[in-house]
């Protein structure tokens, strides 16, 4: 997936603010999912949701103004209930790495317990699977 940066994105330093990292890094899971054939927002409707539990990352390099940063997300393990993803924030125009993540999201259904994944989506990620 490609983010543009934008004024908004940046810092009064010119580079972008670290939350928004954040930010890009959820959209890249969605896109992710949706390149999958799966659709959030139709598991959401059905009481599945995918909150982030824990995350360890690592700001490299800054990105700035109008840079085109490519992200990627791979998966590393999954449980019965939750999964780890990798996920990496590169500027596209040298393939720099600027920002590395390790992302663990819980499966949670109502009244926000935990729950199994649904087949589908623990298929689909055990087959994508990839070593840290």
């Amino acid at each position: 997936m490609e983010v543009r940066i934008y004024y908004e994105d940046t810092d009064a330093g010119g580079v972008v603010y670290h939350a928004n990292y954040l930010r890009y890094m959820e959209r890249a899971r969605s896109e992710y999912l949706r390149g999958y054939g799966l659709s959030v927002q139709e598991m959401h409707d059905a009481g599945i949701i995918f909150p982030v539990v824990a995350i360890e990352i690592n700001y490299r390099a800054p990105a700035k103004l109008d840079d085109l940063l490519e992200l990627e997300t791979v998966v590393f393990a999954v449980k019965n209930s939750s999964f780890v993803l990798g996920q990496k924030v590169l500027r596209k125009a040298d393939h720099k790495l600027l920002v590395e993540a390790k992302v663990t999201l819980a499966c949670v259904g109502e009244g926000l317990r935990a729950r199994r994944l649904p087949v589908e989506l623990r298929e689909l990620l055990a087959s994508q699977t990839v070593a840290e």
